[in-house]
């Protein structure tokens, strides 16, 4: 790699040619405030907060996009430099909401940290605000333009990350704004209600719906029977939510939590997962056997299902007919649950922690209600949680480790492994090449569709068959499979697509910042999860065998289709 020698702050240093001055800057340990910059979206040095002095140069530079050269001589810390910082976070608050006490972002908002890091007291300057209605007409997300600071990163992730192209810049001057086309609310606009917008929003210009309060208030109700079911992905990052370290496995933990929160059973969406693979597992076979349509794509991820709904309905036949593991808990959860423990399904409060923001839409879509109720009733991200828990001023840290309630507590890892991308494709493998071929597997471990690699590809040999699979996530890769798919470029035979990067545990819902190195902390626990659990295999989880057993028959049946399959249909909006 070629490299410069430049100067920063009196440093010599040496970093490569490619490099700008604030990825030099950080080379060295000195942090560079900024606002616009995000270091996984192309950078756009609009937002002014991370100037520094270069010596030579007409004016201060925005070190985001300048890039580095021999024998440069930076300042981060003139006083030119930080009378010019405070100046432009001073005019970004003197149009911000006065709000942060009550603001969803409070104490972790980086335009609030950014303003306490430069020494900002007060601010010199009065200026109009906007007062832009909510947009609010959707389950998923809450987008309030008056917190936003115009820095362009959900533009950015929407189209560069996700291939969705949502939002743009709207208006000139004053009046300019980010916003769907033609000003619609994200109800009306082909928004997939990711939240990747969210994740790398700097302030609370778009949050998650919040959906605490009717939970708090089904809890406190003595009528209600409340059930909740915890996503694999939670499990690993709830932690980070409060005050523990990214990829800390906090399961026993999280459990006595939602216990002390007052939920009447806590249950595991591992339960399901197992399930979806018994579910999702057998319709693969029985494609493959039977020349059904190929490849089959899996359908837990509601963001990718938005996707294909929204630009791909040609495509939907290509659909496993799974419900997610979300929505097979749902039903179960208002049909063989309360069937087994006397309750009528009426007084049944179905909860769900989920990593993802698009899991809000699913639950009301009018698809998932074949207990004859709303099978999921609200649906909490990992940091909604993460808020109760504080709410209720439990110190998390000092919880004893506690299990899951039975039997639909009960899993297996190859569950958990649902949580990262390629692990819905792993799971199923597990189970495919041991039903196909009558054989316990020697090595549970399909490596091949592990990590974070955008597009992963495999062959497996599954007894006498070379079944050829093909791993994706975020929305952007999505689309290059489908691409292929739709050219008839494609011989795969199954697919696994997840709409956030690195899948769940990278989900629109989780704790925030996120990065690259977070994401892989949760990755490896996940699958540390996995490697320590007795049971590894979907179709030995012995509470999902009595299911079968005792109440739904058999995999792909007359109950478990009515039950646990559906059908997906195009969408048309924007």
């Amino acid at each position: 790699m070629d490299m410069v020698n430049i100067t920063i702050d009196g440093q010599k240093v040496q970093v490569p040619k490619t490099a700008t001055v604030l990825e030099a800057a950080k080379s060295v340990g000195i942090k560079v405030p900024s606002l616009c910059y995000h270091p996984e979206l192309r950078p756009e040095g609009a937002c002014r907060v991370c100037l520094v002095e270069v010596e030579g140069a007409r004016s201060l530079v925005a070190s985001c996009v300048y890039p580095v050269n021999e024998g440069m001589v930076v300042r981060t810390n003139s006083a030119a430099v930080r009378e010019a910082r405070q100046t432009v976070v001073e005019l970004l608050l003197a149009n911000h909401p006065p709000d942060c006490f009550s603001c969803q972002r409070n104490l972790n908002c980086e335009l609030q940290s950014i303003a306490a890091d430069l020494g900002i007291r007060e601010i010199r300057f009065e200026g109009e605000r906007k007062n832009l209605p909510l947009d609010a007409n959707n389950p998923s997300l809450i987008r309030d333009q008056n917190k936003c600071i115009l820095c362009g990163r959900c533009i950015r992730a929407c189209s560069e990350r996700q291939g969705v192209h949502v939002y743009s810049f709207v208006n000139r001057g004053f009046g300019t704004t980010v916003a769907p086309a033609f000003m619609s609310g994200l109800d009306e606009a082909p928004c997939t209600y990711c939240g990747q917008c969210a994740t790398v929003c700097p302030t609370a210009a778009i949050v998650e719906k919040d959906d605490t309060a009717p939970v708090w208030q089904a809890l406190s109700d003595p009528k209600k029977h409340v059930v909740v079911q915890t996503a694999p992905a939670v499990r690993v990052a709830l932690g980070e939510a409060l005050g523990m370290g990214p990829g800390s496995v906090v399961t026993g933990k999280m459990v006595a939590a939602l216990r002390r929160l007052g939920f009447d059973r806590v249950f595991d969406t591992d339960f399901s997962a197992d399930l979806t693979i018994l579910e999702e597992g057998n319709e693969f076979i029985q494609r493959l056997t039977t020349g059904g349509k190929l490849p089959m794509i899996t359908s837990c991820s509601p963001g990718w299902i938005n996707f294909i709904e929204l630009m791909y309905p040609d495509l939907l036949d290509h659909l496993s007919t799974a419900k997610s593991p979300q929505q097979m808990f749902g039903a179960l959860a208002k049909t063989y649950y309360p069937e087994k423990q006397g309750i009528d399904p009426k007084d049944i409060v179905s909860v769900s922690i989920m990593p993802c923001t698009a899991k809000k839409a699913e639950a009301v879509r009018p698809e998932m209600r074949s207990s004859g109720y709303q099978d999921v009733d609200y649906v909490l991200t990992t940091r909604e949680l993460g808020r109760m828990i504080r709410e209720a001023g439990l110190d998390f840290d000092k919880l004893p480790e506690e299990e899951f309630d039975a039997p639909l507590g009960i899993s297996t890892g190859a569950a958990v492994i649902f949580g990262a991308t390629g692990g819905v494709m792993e799971a199923a493998l597990r189970t495919v090449a041991e039903v196909v071929t009558g054989k316990e597997l020697g090595c549970l471990d399909f490596k091949e569709v592990r990590g974070l690699t955008g597009i992963k590809e495999a062959v497996v040999p599954v007894g006498d068959l070379q079944v050829k699979v093909a791993v994706a996530h975020t929305l952007a890769n999505a689309r290059t499979l489908l691409d292929k798919i739709r050219a008839g470029e494609a011989d795969y035979h199954f697919i696994e697509v997840m709409a956030c990067p690195g899948g769940c545990i990278g989900g629109g819902g989780q704790p925030l910042p996120v990065c690259q190195e977070i994401r892989q902390a949760r990755v490896d626990a996940i699958y540390d999860c996995d490697s320590c659990m007795s049971l590894r295999k979907s179709h030995e989880n012995p509470a999902v065998k009595e299911l079968y057993d005792t109440w739904l028959g058999k995999p792909l049946g007359e109950k478990s289709h009515k039950l646990l399959h559906t059908h997906y249909h195009a969408q048309h909006r924007g």
